[in-house]
């Protein structure tokens, strides 16, 4: 099967893979679309992400959509369409029986945080467990189903900060999960949603999203006190002091951007003062069916997707992906297929 592979920082290729077969309890999937996340993004430009290092050729991509190709236990006909859970987990560990993302020595589909390790799915074929697979509610598309985990992380988000109905709304940045969490805020009933970012044009794809407010950093500065919840999606510590001064006393900030290894400056002097409760998020539980649910009954979040680039041109993509002032979602068809609208 053709694959895009990652070799190193800004190496990569698309080559010839072995084509996985199923074992019991796996289901063989034709991969139509797979989306550029941030640590795809990481492990392509820089041959790293944070501390996993590229250590071996990677296959990337755990945003992903397709169709069943085969199913050894006759389960899901060929030609089902799915997406997927992207998560293996780990040891459950006491008081943490609930929160199965928060295992150690878990997998995600396309990560160098295992050894060897854990391919992702830009490629023709995707062999996985069948308790990953999530088959597609009737008129959902194969194209949308691709913000499936995405989406998920920003639900993820939104449920640690205890919700958001009826509530003062701030995102911190604009990028796809920054609109993708937007989105969900709406759909789930905020009172008003405020959306930030240093640039222009993604602030112009939250206003199409039908987000009340827009703040662009460094020429205005959200009101101090005026929001319950901050989402906060750039994991720039300037943007949490953001968060910190903007959310009122007592008020939650969901920490959904992923932040680097290592000590970070932030101005906790007031977060202490006001007690902001400052909570951390790591992907997600099961938002995965929710999100699904979301996108099967809402056609704005196609609106997120701004690219669709054949995966011959997996490095325009990639490129493109880089650039938070032209690219919202960027998603890469793999290969000739039926991919759907």
């Amino acid at each position: 099967m053709k694959a895009l592979v990652i070799h190193g920082k800004q190496d990569l290729r698309e080559q010839e893979w072995a084509t996985p077969e199923p074992q019991d309890g796996q289901v063989r999937v034709r991969i139509a679309w797979g989306g550029i996340c941030g640590s795809d993004l990481h492990y392509y430009h820089e041959g790293a992400n944070g501390a996993f290092v590229v250590r071996e050729p990677l296959i990337p991509g755990h945003e992903l959509s397709g169709t069943v190709d085969l199913d050894p236990s006759g389960e899901l006909a060929p030609g089902t369409p799915v997406t997927f859970h992207p998560a293996t987990f780990g040891e459950c560990q006491p008081g943490l029986e609930e929160l199965p993302h928060l295992w150690p020595k878990g997998a995600y589909l396309g990560s160098a945080s295992t050894t060897p390790h854990t391919q992702g799915g830009m490629s023709e074929y995707l062999v996985v467990t069948r308790g990953m697979i999530r088959v597609l509610p009737e008129g959902l598309s194969l194209k949308r189903a691709a913000l499936t985990e995405p989406l998920a992380v920003a639900l993820h988000g939104i449920n640690v900060a205890g919700g958001v109905e009826g509530k003062r709304v701030l995102v911190c940045g604009s990028g796809p999960i920054g609109l993708l969490t937007a989105a969900a805020a709406l759909a789930k009933g905020a009172r008003e949603v405020t959306a930030t970012d240093v640039f222009e044009g993604p602030l112009e794809r939250a206003r199409g999203l039908g987000v009340h407010h827009t703040i662009r950093i460094g020429e205005q500065t959200p009101d101090a006190e005026a929001y319950d919840v901050a989402l906060e999606c750039s994991g720039v510590p300037a943007s949490i002091d953001t968060a910190i001064r903007a959310v009122r006393r007592a008020g939650i900030i969901a920490q959904i951007g992923m932040m680097g290894a290592g000590p970070q400056p932030l101005e906790l002097a007031m977060l202490i003062s006001k007690e902001i409760q400052l909570r951390g998020c790591f992907r997600f539980n099961q938002e995965v069916d929710e999100a699904i649910e979301l996108l099967a009954r809402d056609d704005r979040f196609d609106q997120v997707i701004t690219h669709e680039v054949p995966a011959d041109r997996a490095v325009d993509a990639f490129a493109t992906a880089k650039d938070a002032q032209v690219s919202g979602k960027v998603l890469v068809s793999l290969w000739p297929q039926q991919q759907g609208t």
